[in-house]
C-alpha cells in the first residue's frame, strides 16, 4: 500500500520540476526528496569561510561583495556602472569579488551587466558554482547568485529568507539549493501528519527520538540549533537501524549455511611447515591462527576479515590456514587483484613451502602439494596445466587473479577462499568463487593491509569476524615523510631529485610514482583501473588545472636530471614478461630508479629501496599513499617518502598530505581518511557507481548510535527475522536490499 512518502514528486511540484529532480539528482518520490538532507545550514548574518572550499566542489557560499566592475568583451574597455543597462544586449564580462572577511573569491558573469547594479559593494548574497583555480585565484565557475537583502520579493519569499537558518543542499548548477529549498517546503506543507515510521514506536520512545513527521520538519526548516541536532540524531539512528537490520539478517542466513568442517590434522603439512619456520610466530599471529582454525572446524562457513599493516605477517597466517585445509583433503584459493601481486604471492608461497610445494616431483617432500598459478597472461599450455591441477585436486593451493573467476575454472574440493586486498575487487567478482564449491559454501578469509577502525569494520563487514595484527613489523626501519610544494617552492622539487641522487650514491634505490601511464590516457584513472584522482570527497575524479602527471612525462623529464643513473619504467600496460623482467632487474639492484604507476603498491618487496617520490600526491587517497610508502624502509636502511604536490598550503588536499607526512600509524591515517571521504566509499558504493544509502550517519563519529542500533536490530531479528511486525522497517530494508550498496554488504 502506497503512502505519502511513496508518491511521485510530479504530484506536488509539477511535471517539469519533477523531471529536473529525476534527471539531475535521481530523486523521483517524495520520500527521496525529503531524505535529501541539507549538507549544512546558513545562520542568518554569518558568512561562509572560504578556506573550507576545495577545487572541484559544487559549492554554495554566503559572501559580501567587495568590488565589482564591468567591461566590454569587444573593446576590452571598462564600462561605467551608470551605463551598464545600455549594454544589456552586448558582450560583457561582469567581475565580482566577494569576501568572507579573510579571503576573496572571484566570480565572472558573462553578458549580465545588470548584476553590477544589484551586487554593489557591501551586498550580502548567496553564490553557487564549481570551485576552480585560475592563476592562483579561487573562482566559482558559471556562478549563480541570490541576493539576500533584495527587497523586491513575494511574501512567501520574504518569510522563507527571514528564517533563522537557511538549509544548503547538495546541489548542481541545474538544480540550485534555493530551488530544492522551495520544493521541500511545498512538499512538507502537503504531507499528512501521520507517516509510516520505519523506527518502531517502542524503540523511538526508548531511544528518545523524534517522530518522522516532526523530524522532517526540523531537519529542513529548523528554528534552533537544537532542532537540527535532534532531527539529525533521529535520522542517523534510522540509517544505522536499517543497515544493522540487514546485517543481522545476513548473519542469520550465514549461520544457517553448511560448510565442510576442516579441522586441523596432526602430522600433516602444517606441522611440518611449522617445524621449519625460521622464526617464531608473534603472539598476535598465534592468536589469530587459533581463531581461524576454530572457525574452519565448524560445519558453517568461516567469514573472517584479517587486517594488519604491510609486513605484519598476514601471509604466514593465511598460508597456515590454507595448509590446514589441504591437510583435511580440501583445496585453497588465494585471489589477488593484479598479476604482479598474484605472481609475487605465488613466488612467496612456493619459497616458504620449499619441497612441501613439490608434490610428485623429484626431491619433493613425503607429504606435499602443488601451488598453482592462474592469470590471464599465461600461455595456453601453462593455463591448461594450471586448470587441470585445480580440477583434479593435484594443486592444493591455487593463486590467481580474476582469471580464477571464469566459469571453466573448476576445483575438486574448494574448501577455503582467501581474498587479498578485497577492496580492489567488484561485488560479483568476490561472490563468484563461492559458487565453485558445490552445495557447500567454502570458508572465506578476507585480507587487507589498509587498516580499518573497529567501528568501520563492524559496520561494513557486519557478518565477518574481525582479526587484527597490531604488532609492528619486525626489522622495519623508520620512514621520514615530507610534503614538497612544487608550485610554491620549485627549488624543493630540485632538492628532491638531489636526495634521490644522494641515496643512489649510497648504494640504495628509489621509486618515482606517477598517477597515470601516459598522455594518451584521457581520464584521470589509467587502464589498470587504479584510483588516481583525489576522489575522496565526491563521486568521481575532481577537475584539475592540468591532467595528472604520467610515467612517460616524468621519464622524459628525468632523462636529463638523472642522466647518469640507471632508470627504468613499470606500468600495467607492459606485457607480463616485461613487467617481470623490470621488477627482477630492480630487485637485483640493476636499476637505480624505477618510475612506475601504482602497480608497485602491493606485493613488491625490495629491501634496498630507501626513497620514494610520489608525483601529484594529492591525486591519491590517504590509504593508498600509506600503502605506497610501505614499499620503502623494508630493510635496515631508513626510508624517505617525498609527497610532491601543486596544491596550495591551507587547502584540504594539502592538509591530507600533511596528515600522511605526520604519522606512519595506519589506523590513525585510516580514521583521517574516512573523516574526509564520503561514507559511500567506505561502503564500497564507489565500485558500483551508485550513491550511498547513508546520508547523515558517519561510521566514525556515530559509534554510539551504531552500537545502539546494532543491539536493537539483533533483538528484532532474533524473534522476527522477516520483520512481519514492523512493516515500515521491512519496507526500508527491502528498498536497501535492492540497491547495489547492500549487494556489497551481502557478498563481501
Amino acid at each position: 500500500m502506497k503512502t505519502d512518502m511513496d508518491r511521485k514528486l510530479r504530484d506536488f511540484l509539477g511535471a517539469r520540476t519533477a523531471k529536473t529532480f529525476a534527471e539531475v539528482l535521481g530523486l523521483e518520490a517524495v520520500g527521496e526528496l525529503l531524505r535529501h538532507y541539507p549538507r549544512r545550514y546558513l545562520k542568518k548574518g554569518e558568512l561562509t569561510p572560504f578556506d573550507e572550499l576545495e577545487v572541484g566542489d559544487q559549492a554554495t557560499v554566503n559572501g559580501r561583495v567587495k568590488r565589482v566592475n564591468v567591461r566590454s568583451l569587444d573593446t576590452k574597455a571598462e564600462i561605467p556602472l551608470a551605463d551598464v543597462q545600455k549594454w544589456a544586449r552586448r558582450r560583457t564580462l561582469t567581475k565580482v569579488v566577494v569576501t568572507d572577511g579573510r579571503r576573496d573569491l572571484e566570480l565572472a558573469f558573462f553578458n549580465q551587466p545588470w548584476l553590477a547594479t544589484k551586487l554593489t559593494p557591501g551586498t550580502a548574497a548567496l553564490f553557487w558554482g564549481e570551485v576552480t583555480m585560475f592563476r592562483d585565484i579561487m573562482q566559482l565557475k558559471s556562478p549563480g547568485t541570490e541576493i539576500l537583502d533584495d527587497e523586491d520579493l513575494t511574501e512567501a519569499e520574504i518569510e522563507r529568507r527571514a528564517r533563522p537558518f537557511r538549509p544548503l543542499y547538495p546541489a548542481t548548477a541545474k538544480l540550485p539549493t534555493a530551488t530544492i529549498e522551495r520544493s521541500v517546503k511545498i512538499v512538507l506543507d502537503s504531507l499528512d501528519d501521520n507517516l509510516d515510521d520505519p523506527v518502531p514506536d517502542l524503540i523511538r520512545r526508548n531511544e528518545k527520538l523524534l517522530g518522522l513527521r516532526e523530524a522532517l520538519q526540523k531537519v529542513h526548516l529548523p528554528d534552533t540549533e537544537k532542532d537540527i541536532r535532534d532531527a539529525q540524531h533521529r535520522f542517523r539512528f534510522e540509517e544505522a537501524l536499517v543497515m544493522q537490520t540487514i546485517l543481522a539478517q545476513r548473519r542469520a542466513v550465514t549461520d544457517a549455511l553448511s560448510a565442510v568442517p576442516r579441522p586441523r590434522t596432526a602430522g600433516g603439512m602444517l606441522d611440518e611447515f611449522d617445524q621449519r619456520l625460521p622464526f617464531t610466530l608473534t603472539e598476535g599471529q598465534s592468536e589469530v591462527c587459533e581463531e581461524i582454525f576454530a572457525d574452519l572446524a565448524r560445519p558453517h562457513p568461516m567469514h573472517r576479515l584479517l587486517q594488519g599493516e604491510v609486513g605484519s605477517g598476514k601471509t604466514v597466517v593465511a598460508l597456515r590456514a590454507m595448509l590446514s585445509v589441504v591437510d583435511s583433503g580440501g583445496q585453497a584459493v588465494l585471489l589477488a587483484p593484479t598479476e604482479v601481486l598474484a605472481t609475487q604471492h605465488h613466488k612467496t608461497l612456493t619459497k616458504m613451502l620449499g619441497d612441501l610445494a613439490e608434490e610428485g616431483m623429484l626431491g619433493g617432500a613425503e607429504r606435499a602439494t602443488r601451488v598453482g598459478l592462474l592469470t590471464g597472461s599465461l600461455g595456453a599450455a601453462a593455463r591448461r596445466t594450471a586448470m587441470l591441477d585445480a580440477a583434479s585436486g593435484a594443486a592444493g593451493i591455487v593463486v590467481g587473479t580474476h582469471a580464477l573467476l571464469e566459469d571453466k575454472v573448476q576445483f575438486a574440493d574448494l574448501g577455503l577462499v582467501v581474498v587479498d586486498e578485497q577492496h580492489r575487487f567488484g561485488v560479483e567478482q568476490r561472490a563468484a568463487l563461492s559458487t565453485k564449491s558445490g552445495d557447500n559454501t567454502p570458508h572465506v578469509l578476507v585480507m587487507t593491509a589498509t587498516p580499518i577502525p573497529r567501528t568501520v569494520a563492524m559496520t561494513v563487514f557486519g557478518d565477518l569476524a574481525v582479526s587484527t595484527l597490531t604488532e609492528l613489523p619486525a626489522g622495519r626501519s623508520p620512514i621520514q615523510s615530507s610534503v614538497v610544494p612544487a608550485k610554491e617552492k620549485p627549488d624543493w622539487l630540485q632538492r628532491a631529485w638531489q636526495r634521490v641522487r644522494e641515496e643512489v650514491g649510497k648504494g640504495h634505490q628509489a621509486y618515482v610514482v606517477c598517477p597515470r601511464i601516459g598522455d594518451d590516457v584521457k581520464n584521470a584513472a589509467d587502464e589498470e583501473g587504479e584510483f588516481v584522482a583525489g576522489d575522496e570527497d565526491g563521486d568521481g575524479p575532481k577537475k584539475q588545472a592540468r591532467p595528472p602527471i604520467s610515467v612517460l612525462q616524468v621519464s622524459e623529464a628525468l632523462a636529463e636530471i638523472l642522466h647518469d643513473l640507471r632508470v627504468d619504467i613499470l606500468h600495467g600496460r607492459l606485457p607480463a614478461d616485461e613487467k617481470d623482467a623490470v621488477m627482477s632487474r630492480f630487485a637485483a639492484g640493476e636499476v637505480d630508479v624505477l618510475i612506475a604507476t601504482t602497480v608497485i603498491e602491493v606485493g613488491v618487496d625490495v629491501p634496498n629501496a630507501s626513497t620514494m617520490v610520489i608525483m601529484d600526491a594529492d591525486r591519491f587517497g590517504i590509504s593508498q599513499l600509506h600503502q605506497l610508502r610501505g614499499r620503502v624502509g623494508r630493510g635496515r636502511v631508513p626510508g624517505l617518502c617525498l609527497l610532491v604536490t601543486d596544491q596550495w598550503a591551507g587547502s584540504k588536499s594539502y592538509g591530507r598530505l600533511d596528515a600522511v607526512a605526520s604519522t606512519t600509524d595506519g589506523f590513525e591515517l585510516s580514521r583521517i581518511d574516512l573523516e574526509t571521504r564520503r561514507e559511500g566509499d567506505v561502503l564500497g558504493v564507489a565500485q558500483s557507481g551508485r550513491r550511498s544509502s547513508l546520508k547523515l550517519l558517519s561510521v566514525l563519529r556515530d559509534e554510539d548510535v551504531i552500537f545502539a542500533a546494532r543491539q536493537v536490530a539483533n533483538s528484532i531479528v532474533s524473534v522476527d527475522a522477516e520483520l512481519a511486525e514492523y512493516p515500515a522497517l521491512r519496507s526500508f530494508v527491502r528498498n536497501a536490499l535492492e540497491s547495489e550498496t547492500t549487494e556489497y554488504l551481502e557478498k563481501t
